[in-house]
């Protein structure tokens, strides 16, 4: 492999970059002629945690990562599917892949991703920040090289909304070659992927290309066809300079609906689609420039912009009536709309900018950050309805609403690294937003304005070289967002901002062939918004649920058994996720009801066996049961919407064979004992987990 290595220190961590193709199109792009190059390359990027083994150790906080060597055993369907495995994560799965992700945190409601901020490569996945946060869309695992997750106080670095914790995908450098994966599996299921990369005839710029294409007729015959595109390069500007680029093309059309089965249809055919006629059509095209300006051995500048377009239509039968037999939908015979179009288009663009500075003050080593966001959300909401076509993409427009934010946030830390063994990390976060909102039907507009200041203090003690104490509390805050301020009914549900106040501590270390965190965590909520959005549970009422607490333990353990073996497990136990209010909505006292989509209990066991090439793990996952409505439902209605979700286990097998450096195969069976389950009750009815099913697949690196 033809290929230049350069270190460097990066928050205190040597990390080491690998040089590859294709950016020698974003130098064209850039306009830099080749005598400006220099003969050294790097991919700059905005970490959430680092590489080097000593950049979990200054998190004030928990911290998970999930390395490029477990994603390739797990063989996991989608990203979210891989954060199963992280504790303190709790998903709630939908159409089946993980294309429409619901992800939670410590008892958060996991709808559609609200209560974490989700990035990739630093960027917000999210269509909008403090408009919608609503996880639409999800990057394609195939294309990520590790996955860091991060809680506690460090968290404020990156804002808004991370009350739960902040997940970053990180996207793979581009390598030397070419390489193609192909997967097939049940229901249908076929992927193509394609990596290639290389360096620029003048050895001084790389750059690459990552391509999945994947079809497949979905665990409910809910067929899907998705492309997923990445192009990715940088180069070096003279000695201290380094600059990349990263242009990513999304499409996808999945037969799927907020409709789910009816407590009959489940048990007689829970592969069975409810709704036919409805599809979540989406496309996305993002573009992000990095820069990274090494001004001295002490201060290290890093310059994110990033924009993104995002256009999500949602084309749905109109629902008539609900029975324990199935969904009636109102027919198309010119009387009433029948179809409509629940269509959005995002634009979102921002600046994000952190100057690192390491140096000596009060007598101690210091650390500090200090950094600055620029960023503007656009959102335009229409709803077209039909009354005589149902596959409509057109009809009548009912609603037309334009939205607009615009953000600036500072952020400062200091590390005050008191001695070896002690460090303490003050920090700050102040988010200024302002939003408007006007009907383009009526032309009635209006708009506000918020300020947010956000401490925390994290603090790190080496008591043992096996074993490190970490704590931290923060003010967490999270705007009100259009897409859950907004009923069904088109009804603006003047919603507060979500405010809490967090603790944690925890412990972890290293141990010979033994590793280890366990944390314990408090959300001290004010203020909790509770979903009210079809996708939140139809016939949610509560809104503002006022103050709220989730409180519980978390834990990961690893252990090398020897002789090929390995066992990992973790578990999260959320003994406290309650309604902390008298506030009474609608004549009823939820004051001690347990929180939505909050399961006590979710644990992962998995044993793995390496010899030679050959890679297998068992793995088994288990969420104890949970309540779908703010008034605890135990006894399942008619229509499946309401009524506890039953604790469920799972097993999964996966094996991967490297025949040589060039040609691997790998395949994987999911939910082994072909476990039936409910997953969910929202938006609308019953959504099964998926049955049984397999993946084969084979790579080739050219």
């Amino acid at each position: 492999m033809n290929s230049i290595t350069r270190t460097f220190e990066h928050h205190g961590a040597t990390k080491a970059i690998t040089k590859t193709t294709l950016a020698l199109a974003v130098a064209v792009a850039l306009n830099f002629p080749a005598e400006v190059l220099a003969a050294e390359v790097q991919l700059p990027r905005i970490d959430v945690v680092g590489e080097d083994g000593q950049a979990i150790a200054k998190q004030p906080g928990s911290v998970a990562i999930i390395d490029e060597e477990q994603l390739a055993i797990m063989q996991p369907l989608s990203t979210q599917d891989a954060l199963k495995s992280v504790p303190g994560i709790v998903v709630r799965e939908e159409e089946g892949y993980g294309f429409i992700p619901n992800i939670g945190m410590r008892g958060l409601n996991p709808n559609r991703s609200q209560k974490l901020l989700v990035l990739e490569d630093g960027v917000p996945v999210a269509p909008g920040l403090f408009l919608a946060n609503d996880s639409y869309y999800s990057p394609r695992i195939e294309r990520m090289e590790s996955i860091e997750v991060l809680k506690g106080a460090a968290g404020l670095r990156y804002g808004p909304t991370t009350i739960g914790g902040v997940i970053n995908y990180k996207t793979k450098k581009p390598e030397e070659g070419a390489k193609v994966t192909a997967k097939a599996g049940s229901n249908g299921y076929r992927l193509l992927g394609l990596d290639a990369g290389g360096t620029a005839p003048s050895g001084e710029a790389i750059g690459g290309i990552s391509l999945v294409k994947a079809k497949g007729d979905g665990f409910r015959n809910n067929a899907f066809d998705m492309t997923d595109i990445m192009l990715k390069g940088g180069m070096a500007i003279g000695e201290n300079q380094w600059i990349g680029a990263k242009l990513t093309r999304y499409e996808n059309e999945i037969n799927t609906s907020y409709v789910g089965l009816r407590p009959n249809e489940f048990k007689n055919d829970p592969t069975k689609n409810p709704a036919p006629n409805d599809y979540f059509l989406t496309d996305r095209t993002a573009f992000d420039i990095n820069h990274e300006w090494q001004i001295n051995d002490a201060i290290k500048l890093n310059t994110l912009l990033y924009t993104s377009q995002f256009t999500r239509d949602y084309w749905r039968r109109e629902v008539g009536s609900r029975s324990a037999d199935g969904t009636t939908f109102v027919p198309c015979d010119g009387g009433a709309y029948c179809m409509n179009g629940n269509n959005r288009t995002f634009e979102m663009m921002g600046l994000d900018s952190r100057l690192n500075i390491n140096y000596a003050g009060f007598g101690i080593k210091n650390e500090a950050e200090i950094g600055v966001r620029l960023h503007s959300d656009k959102l335009n909401n229409t709803k077209l309805r039909s009354k005589t076509d149902p596959n409509a993409r057109s009809g009548d427009l009912t609603t037309d609403d334009t939205q607009k934010a615009r953000g600036i946030a500072f952020y400062g830390q200091n590390r005050f690294v008191v001695n070896e063994r002690v460090a303490i990390t003050p920090g700050l976060r102040i988010e200024s937003y302002n939003q408007t909102r006007k009907d383009e039907l009526t032309s009635v507009s209006g708009k506000s304005s918020t300020t947010e200041v956000m401490p925390g203090l994290g603090a790190t003690w080496q008591i043992a070289p096996q074993a490190q104490l970490f704590a931290g509390t923060f003010k967490a805050f999270s705007p009100a967002m259009v897409a859950t301020a907004i009923s069904g009914g088109g009804v603006d549900q003047q919603l507060d901002a979500e405010r809490s106040t967090n603790f944690e501590l925890g412990v972890r270390g290293k141990a010979q062939r033994l590793n280890y965190e366990a944390t314990a965590f408090r959300m001290d909520f004010s203020n909790q918004i509770v979903p009210q959005s079809e996708s939140g549970g139809v016939g949610t009422t509560v809104t503002n649920a006022g103050a709220t607490l989730n409180q519980g333990l978390e834990g990961a353990i690893g252990y090398d058994l020897g002789a090929g073996w390995g066992v990992d497990a973790n578990a999260t136990w959320v003994p406290t996720a309650k309604y902390n209010s008298t506030k009474i909505v609608g004549g009823i006292d939820r004051n001690g009801n347990r929180l939505p989509y909050a399961p006590e209990l979710t644990a992962n066991l998995s044993v793995s066996y390496r010899v030679g090439g050959l890679k297998t793990s068992l793995g088994t996952y288990h969420v104890s049961r949970q309540f779908v409505d703010t008034e605890n439902t135990v006894v399942e209605s008619a229509d499946g919407r309401r009524g506890v979700i039953p604790a469920y286990t799972t097993f999964d097998l996966n094996a991967r064979y490297a025949v040589d450096k060039r040609l691997s195969v790998f395949g994987t069976v999911r939910n082994l004992t072909d476990r039936k389950y409910i997953a969910s009750r929202n938006p609308d009815g019953i959504f099964p987990g998926a049955e049984r099913n397999f993946e084969v697949g084979v790579s080739y690196k050219f």
